[in-house]
């Protein structure tokens, strides 16, 4: 349990953001997860009004605050169309971060926060080891798209996989560190998803920052940025791989810190300044440098690397290409023109813009794997305005995304391939 003093802290600053909720319902338009249930407690509004009344419910009924609490995508659909300007997102996770202080966190939880994911380099043996293992556990289920079902029950019965790489992204670069010949130079960020699922992804990256003159630094350890462990509230976990991750780039020059996951670079440039309370005031300030540092990778390559238009006579050869909207960066962050550059720069598409293109897919990260059936019900409705773009390829800024897209594409035999727009552009650069 945390300090209950801290606690305190975190109440009376919900209960300052609270204020400005009008109750409109403003939210109910935008909220994926009550568009599917319809149940007032599933939108901004009803979690806002039940967390005005936490003191007193988390006595009565923790759990059953608790669970309200975690039917909720994180996604921030409610407070980027929200009127008030109430940060819904930032409240929820606070909220969170009280109970889990208070009621501690379930066994399940404690053990793949604290016993495995703030330990990264135990974690990374151990997914290197699941990886050498996964063909026992998986059969084959869509080759065009590479994906496979679990041959057990549980915890995957229903979805379409994507199986751990064989090699990780950064155990197959080893020590990375080039020089700059245009007068920048980054830290690249990984994250977990690309590093052991999309290491293609991580390729494509250097392809492209290298092929712009851009030095490039790889930390040969990283560790999670630390949102599974804070959407749950597990703040302790949380400010662990902060630390982590700052004695790691610490040591290193560079002029910006770059990601391709969205989510990644939202909790770096968001919530590890707002959840540094905890930090030494030198620990704060690096937090809060490197937050300004951070920058997406469609971002970086258009806004300082200057990434332009391609010239190729090859224009259309590859079909149609639309592109999905990660919450996290275009709802929180603001970025949607600059991966669509990226995916002008390949003339070998053309592109089509998809309905809803800014709608949430539905993954929510452990949200999909507490709420599949609400999850994959959300995401057919993005598959669907996929399949209605007549595009053979989709892209995104987002590896959760690629994920969950792919499984609702895959369980309907649908051969559109998925793709990080950095990929798009690197094919550009062949």
């Amino acid at each position: 349990m945390h300090d209950m003093s801290k606690l305190a802290a975190l109440v009376k600053e919900l209960e300052d953001q609270l204020i400005g909720c009008m109750r409109c319902g403003m939210c109910q338009a935008f909220c994926p997860v009550f568009a599917e249930t319809g149940r007032e407690v599933d939108v901004a509004r009803g979690k806002l009004a039940l967390i005005e009344g936490l003191v007193q419910e988390m006595f009565k009924d923790p759990h059953g605050v608790n669970r309200h609490l975690s039917h909720c995508l994180l996604c921030g659909s409610c407070a980027s169309n929200c009127p008030s300007g109430v940060k819904a997102l930032d409240i929820f996770i606070k909220a969170r971060v009280i109970l889990a202080g208070y009621m501690g966190l379930r066994p399940v939880k404690r053990l793949i926060f604290r016993g495995m994911l703030s330990h990264p380099a135990f974690f990374d043996r151990l997914v290197k080891s699941a990886a050498g293992v996964q063909e026992f556990f998986v059969t084959p289920a869509d080759e065009f798209l590479g994906t496979s079902c679990a041959r057990f029950s549980f915890p995957f019965a229903d979805r379409h996989l994507k199986t751990l790489a064989p090699v990780s992204f950064r155990a197959s670069i080893g020590p990375y560190d080039t020089k700059r010949s245009s007068g920048l130079k980054v830290l690249f960020y990984v994250g977990c998803v690309i590093d052991k699922i999309y290491p293609n992804v991580g390729r494509a990256v250097l392809s492209a920052l290298e092929h712009n003159g851009v030095g490039v630094f790889v930390p040969g350890e990283q560790g999670c940025c630390g949102i599974p462990a804070l959407s749950s509230g597990d703040l302790r976990t949380f400010g662990k791989l902060v630390r982590y991750n700052l004695d790691r780039f610490r040591t290193a020059d560079f002029d910006y810190l770059v990601t391709a996951c969205a989510t990644c670079t939202s909790t770096i440039k968001k919530l590890w300044p707002m959840f540094a309370g905890d930090m030494s005031e030198h620990e704060r300030s690096e937090v809060n440098r490197l937050a300004e540092k951070t920058l997406d990778i469609s971002e970086f390559l258009v806004d300082k690397s200057g990434v332009g238009t391609a010239v190729t006579s090859r224009v259309g050869e590859q079909g149609l290409i639309s592109y999905h909207d990660p919450c996290h960066l275009k709802k929180s962050l603001g970025i949607s023109a600059q991966p669509r550059r990226l995916l002008s720069a390949n003339s070998r598409y053309i592109f089509k813009e998809m309905n809803e293109a800014d709608r949430c897919c539905g993954c929510g990260g452990s949200f999909s794997l507490s709420y599949y059936d609400v999850s994959a019900s959300i995401a057919r409705r993005k598959r669907d305005a996929i399949l209605e773009s007549g595009c053979s390829t989709v892209a995104t800024s987002c590896p959760a995304c690629m994920l969950h897209i792919t499984d609702m594409l895959s369980q309907a035999s649908k051969p559109v391939q998925v793709k990080h727009a950095v990929e798009i552009y690197a094919e550009s650069l062949e």
